[in-house]
């Protein structure tokens, strides 16, 4: 008996998990502009407590706010914009180097191993230049995206404006009973993601200013346009440097005439890579999310199959909530656990245990 009713309580978890991924897919084009207006939400809610505590009114506060945040948007955008117009202005001249590249390589092939020289260059000049052969579906995605930007103001001035009837809703549903654990976890959800948004924003900020200039002296084309769509990656966790790391690469070896150009990039990004993990984002976003890097990378793979890159940036910060609120939970506990970075402390690759490793080696050493 107790084993069947294991049966149908796991069964019905799995079906509810299942209906709710799909509810999340089905509803994708509604749920991530409400999901990315929460977290600017956040990310200003700093900058509107201080003009409140100025004395400013709730809305002139909102509104001052947002309207900074629209024009850094606005002006990173400008930015962008007038250097991807230079970009277009010579892509006829990119297309007959990527065509002259890919010749080259395919009489190294031919020559090297073998290879039917005509199919392969097809083959890779089809997949290269795919992307030019689907305008229309950039153009009505590139529309819908810009209708979910309109809209984030009007989600991030409703959430700051309804900020704390949103939280008297959450305590009426929670009961007096759990009232003070409700405001435990609201005001640790606040802080922890205010600081993870204000940390990643920051971070993303110097990596623009640090990938434009190594592009600048490594030579290449373009080092700012390439070095701000590159940083913008960084959002993503673990992924986001390599990811962002491919445009500039792939745009050296289809374009430079020397492949030192893309072997410099590649070392770069590696170099940067490894700043950004061991330096930047200790310092500035912290371990404030304290999620262990298996659940990371399992979440931007679900966020990924789900609502594809917006999943990716969201997954992290949402996650940091359902730990936070599967803590304040005593039968969820274990859930906390689970996706947290507590109990494997003494695995860690950390000084500590680094020294403790290089004692026990000479202890053993001596003894002999």
């Amino acid at each position: 008996m107790n084993s069947r009713y294991i049966g149908q309580r796991l069964t019905y978890v799995l079906l509810a998990i299942f209906l709710v991924i799909y509810g999340l897919i089905l509803a994708k084009d509604f749920l991530y502009p409400v999901a990315f207006g929460i977290l600017l939400s956040y990310l200003l809610y700093p900058i509107v407590n201080f003009f409140e505590k100025k004395g400013v009114p709730r809305i002139v506060s909102i509104l001052l706010t947002i309207i900074l945040a629209v024009a850094l948007f606005c002006s990173v955008t400008i930015f962008i914009l007038k250097r991807a117009n230079l970009f277009m202005d010579e892509l006829p001249l990119f297309r007959e180097k990527i065509v002259s590249h890919i010749e080259s390589l395919q009489r190294y092939m031919e020559d090297e191993f073998g290879l039917p020289s005509e199919r392969f260059k097809n083959f890779l000049l089809d997949r290269i230049f795919d992307i030019g052969t689907q305008s229309e579906k950039i153009f009505v995605t590139t529309t819908g995206t810009i209708f979910m930007l309109f809209m984030q103001p009007v989600y991030v001035f409703l959430f700051l404006y309804y900020r704390t009837k949103f939280a008297y809703f959450i305590l009426k549903i929670v009961g007096r009973q759990n009232r003070i654990i409700a405001v435990e976890a609201l005001r640790e959800i606040a802080q922890v993601v205010t600081r993870y948004m204000l940390g990643v924003t920051t971070v993303v900020l110097i990596l623009c200013i640090f990938n434009s200039l190594g592009l600048l002296l490594i030579g290449i084309k373009f080092p700012f346009l390439l070095g701000v769509i590159s940083a913008l990656f960084s959002f993503i966790p673990y992924f986001g440097n390599f990811i962002g790391g491919l445009v500039p690469f792939s745009f050296a070896l289809l374009i430079e005439d020397s492949g030192v150009y893309a072997l410099r990039i590649a070392i770069f990004v590696y170099c940067i890579h490894f700043f950004e993990n061991n330096i930047l984002s200790p310092n500035i976003v912290g371990n404030n999310i304290r999620i262990n890097p298996f659940v990371i990378i399992l979440g931007l793979i679900i966020g990924a199959m789900v609502w594809g890159i917006p999943g990716m940036l969201v997954a992290i910060p949402f996650l940091a909530m359902l730990k936070i609120v599967l803590k304040k939970v005593p039968r969820l506990l274990p859930y906390a656990y689970l996706l947290g970075t507590s109990g494997t402390r003494r695995h860690a690759l950390t000084m500590e245990n680094l020294r403790r490793f290089l004692k026990g080696v000479r202890n053993r050493f001596l003894k002999r």
